[in-house]
């Protein structure tokens, strides 16, 4: 067959009434998911090499191609990628990691150079798909120094990320990450977007590209009373999915540690009793927390956004702890989905500090509780090494994927529950910026990185 037969025949193919199938094959595509959890199985070279060669079917800039792609399989040095990258346990697990590079010098306006390696990725993405497989696409590759001298890679080059294939574990949650709308994301003739997916920024005139990075961002809106509740539904919702549910998602030492001084606060609850926790996100603390709450105890998870509760449903499921007493309801406008007087603890880890209105959340607490009720409540303290640290640097950097927030003073929170509540013991948790959980019942607990309290109604 001639080239020109062959491009007659790719537009008449490209009619969608000579591709019956063309919706059942978008269909098909629409099910790729990501995946973190992969079960370590060979895949041979010659189908790593054709999932390569359907990548470069995409488009590329000026038809240039001035992409290169690494794939590595050796299992040593998958785990080298895995240290460097720091920690990405699918790095070392799946099949192939396929490194995304690009020859420097040639088509960067426009990043037009990375948008042809994007696309590229794309389709390896979705021949690996069609072929039984699954795939995750990671910027997050770690340092580029050690990445270069482990890819013996040219200084002409730069590498911008990987793209790890393999087949899921038979645990791996077989779960697509939530999609927006399709009217909140395009509009015809000019821009127009709907206020809650439009995130605050600090006002200025204009926000110039390669003034922001990933350490510094002069425009980063920290302070949540500038975001609305339905801003920060929907900017959590969606960022929550940066990672799978998978047993043990955002679990550090320290973190942990500091979950179970927090929950030693709550006493033991009689079976019957009702329990809501607020804003649980990834559900790291909902796991701790279920796994202290006996067997008769029903659990209510309140979030902001119905693709967090998703999230944190799953992940139970994930560590075993599925359960007809774990309840999921959305908070809307700000107003606990619970009956006055009906919950007999509500349990706020780390949360008011996150909000707009943090005392309007308290007075919501003190509706829903019953007489006599509690409340454990933390928070990260302003008064703090980590307050300072927070403020010098940490806000300096783009909006962590859980939200804006500020912390709060710990005398300034000890007097908004003291106002409410009564206050039946508080602690400190962390004396250092980070990297401990000690707690402190003396009189430095205010100046510990997190402030805990446990407090009754009434």
């Amino acid at each position: 067959m001639t080239i020109g037969a062959r491009a007659d025949l790719s537009r008449n193919e490209s009619r969608a009434d000579a591709m019956p199938d063309w919706r059942a094959m978008l269909d098909v595509m629409a099910t790729r998911h990501s995946t973190r959890a992969f079960d370590g199985s060979v895949i041979d070279d010659a189908t790593l090499a054709d999932i390569v060669r359907d990548g470069t079917e995409a488009p590329s800039s000026c038809n240039q191609q001035n992409w290169h792609f690494i794939v590595v399989t050796d299992g040593d040095a998958k785990r080298l990628a895995h240290d460097i990258s720091g920690g990405n346990a699918h790095f070392s697990d799946c099949s192939a990691l396929i490194y995304l590079c690009f020859q420097k010098g040639w088509t960067h306006g426009n990043f037009s150079v990375v948008q042809s390696v994007a696309a590229a990725a794309y389709h390896m993405m979705i021949s690996a798909h069609l072929r039984g497989f699954q795939s995750i696409w990671n910027a997050g590759i770690g340092d580029q120094v050690r990445l270069r001298h482990m890819l013996a890679l040219p200084q002409t080059f730069d590498v911008i990320g990987a793209l790890a294939i393999g087949r899921a574990r038979p645990d791996a949650p077989a779960m697509k990450a939530p999609r927006r709308p399709t009217q909140e994301v395009y509009s015809f003739g000019q821009f127009a977007r709907p206020a809650n997916a439009v995130y605050p920024a600090k006002p200025a005139a204009s926000y110039p590209f390669f003034r922001i990075r990933n350490d510094n961002n002069p425009w980063a809106e920290w302070n949540p009373a500038r975001w609305s509740l339905a801003q920060l539904a929907d900017f959590r919702g969606y960022s929550v999915w940066a990672k799978s549910p998978l047993s043990g998602v955002y679990v550090s030492r320290r973190q942990g540690a500091a979950t179970q001084a927090e929950l030693a606060l709550l006493p033991d609850l009689p079976a019957g009793a009702a329990v809501a926790e607020l804003l649980p996100w990834g559900g790291t603390y909902t796991v701790e927390l279920r796994r202290r709450l006996g067997p008769g105890v029903t659990l209510h998870v309140d979030d902001l956004s119905d693709n967090n509760l998703s999230f944190v449903r799953e992940r139970l499921r994930q560590e075993g702890l599925a359960s007809d007493l774990t309840r999921f309801a959305r908070i809307d406008a700000g107003r606990l989905p619970h009956d006055n007087a009906s919950l007999d603890a509500v349990i706020a880890p780390q949360v008011l500090e996150h909000l707009p209105d943090p005392q309007a959340m308290l007075d919501e607490i003190a509706r829903v509780l019953k007489p006599g009720g509690l409340l454990v409540v933390s928070a990260r303290n302003l008064w703090s090494a980590y307050g300072w640290v927070w403020a010098t640097r940490e806000s300096r950097a783009p909006v962590p994927n859980q939200g804006p927030f500020r912390p709060i003073p710990a005398p300034r929170l000890r007097g908004w529950l003291a106002a409410r509540f009564t206050i039946e013991a508080d602690t400190g948790i962390g004396r250092g910026a980070s990297g401990d959980a000690t707690p402190s019942t003396g009189p430095h607990k205010t100046l510990s990185r997190l402030y805990a309290a446990r407090c009754r109604l009434g």
